[in-house]
């Protein structure tokens, strides 16, 4: 507990790992700030339930960890690449947008350099003051093993990058079944809910977005045995805009624009690019479902539907099945449809900072961070950073990958000013006191 931490990352997804690869390039030409991270898995991974065969991304490769930051870094997708031996391959392959899988290896390539500093397998419980007479210099970040040991680090800076938490429909709060599977778990868990291969099973994908229509296609299409009913608010899956004038909403120098906007007018700027990342999906994905429904018709069969305009009313588990209670926005009639399984490809909320902070109390003003994505402080010398979870402040592009090489720069830049803002005041603190007798 003596020793502090020039900053402690909480999380070490893209968002953090792309810092840390900021701070050793930054390192190599100075003194180097002392930073730990803390991870809740046992190995780096991203998006592990998602990786779904054949799934690609949707952003291009050059808005990887650290090229719109710095193009020479040898954190590049495209070094990567070169140092995978698959360059050319890849060059021949002819797309901006790689498969997730292999971009998965890309962040754990990356991810593998800093084993060093990061400590995987913790859980981080809670964040207390440090305090240094009377004013708040640090934070003591608790944490505890998969063992169950409970551990205590120092920090001057906290930055959390803890990524999101599965957002579970007001239906399905507080049910704890096995059959219930949120999309984040998908991989890991579908395969053993089908390995009856030749028991017929009705699954339900709940949800109108990319990772519903992803999750929808590959139950239809690798496990013949499946029945898929997709339902979904809307009317119809509807394509992302992802033109190149819309596009330059994610640009990191849009940030500016948007907030320097009144909250008003950053909450109309929000709704209007919606159509960009939330309840969309990509136009080549909606064809490829449109022709499994028209080949349906086609054979005279009715296996797979598509449920619009339907919202989940009521859960009810059985040892046989799970009874879910429709409510027909269109008629405003119900309807109670059995299910074998049912995944819920409901998104993510970003606001498990606020339970982290909690112990805080009175040192921290609010929850709204500042252009530099840091929180505002009472009588404090410590800062508190906050990645993926500013969107209505930074725009849409902050819980997306498109950021992470110059917001780390950011971050980093402010953590560094901070240190030598404290280092500066506390020489002069020295050359004013009085002299030893």
């Amino acid at each position: 507990m003596s020793h502090m931490h020039d900053f402690l990352g909480v999380g070490f997804g893209p968002s953090n790992l792309a810092l840390a690869i900021a701070t050793q390039e930054y390192a190599e030409g100075g003194s180097s700030p002392d930073a730990c991270f803390l991870e809740r898995k046992p190995e780096f991974n991203w998006h592990e339930g998602m990786l779904i065969d054949g799934s690609t991304m949707q952003i291009s490769f050059l808005k990887d960890l650290a090229t719109l930051r710095n193009p020479q870094s040898r954190f590049t997708f495209i070094n990567y690449l070169k140092e995978q031996g698959r360059l050319e391959d890849f060059i021949n392959i002819q797309t901006f947008f790689p498969a997730r899988e292999e971009y998965n290896d890309y962040l754990q390539w990356a991810a593998s350099h800093f084993d060093d500093q990061v400590h995987y397998g913790r859980e981080v419980e809670g964040v207390e003051p440090f305090l240094k007479d009377g004013r708040l210099i640090g934070f003591d970040v608790l944490s505890r093993t998969a063992g169950g040991e409970l551990e205590s680090r120092r920090a001057r800076n906290l930055v959390l990058g803890m990524g999101g938490a599965p957002q579970v429909p007001a239906a399905f709060e507080g049910i704890t079944d096995p059959r219930i599977v949120h999309s984040s778990q998908y991989r890991g868990r579908i395969d053993t809910l089908l390995s009856d291969q030749g028991r017929k099973a009705r699954i339900a994908v709940v949800g109108g977005g990319q990772s519903a229509a992803e999750i929808f296609e590959d139950l239809t299409q690798r496990f013949p045995q499946v029945d898929a009913s997709m339902i979904l608010r809307g009317t119809a899956l509807k394509p992302s805009d992802d033109s190149p004038f819309v596009n330059e909403i994610f640009n990191p120098s849009f940030i500016d624009q948007i907030y320097q906007q009144p909250e008003s007018r950053r909450l109309q700027l929000l709704e209007e690019f919606r159509n960009t990342n939330y309840a969309v999906v990509d136009l080549e994905l909606i064809e490829r479902i449109f022709q499994i429904f028209y080949l349906q018709k086609l054979r005279g069969e009715e296996r797979h539907q598509m449920l619009t305009r339907r919202d989940v009313a009521r859960v009810d588990v059985g040892d046989g099945e799970l009874r879910l209670t429709l409510h027909d926005l269109a008629t405003d009639s119900q309807q109670e449809l059995g299910f074998d399984a049912v995944i819920l490809a409901t998104g993510y909320r970003r606001n498990q900072h606020h339970e982290l902070l909690a112990g805080l109390g009175g040192h921290l003003e609010n929850l709204t961070p500042d252009r530099q994505y840091c929180l505002n402080l009472r009588d404090s010398d410590a800062r508190i950073y906050l990645q993926g979870c500013c969107e209505t402040t930074h725009g849409l592009s902050d819980t997306l990958l498109s950021v992470l090489a110059v917001r780390s720069r950011e971050v980093l830049e402010s953590i560094l000013e901070g240190r030598d803002r404290g280092h500066s005041a506390v020489a002069d603190r020295k050359a004013h006191a009085a002299p030893m007798v």
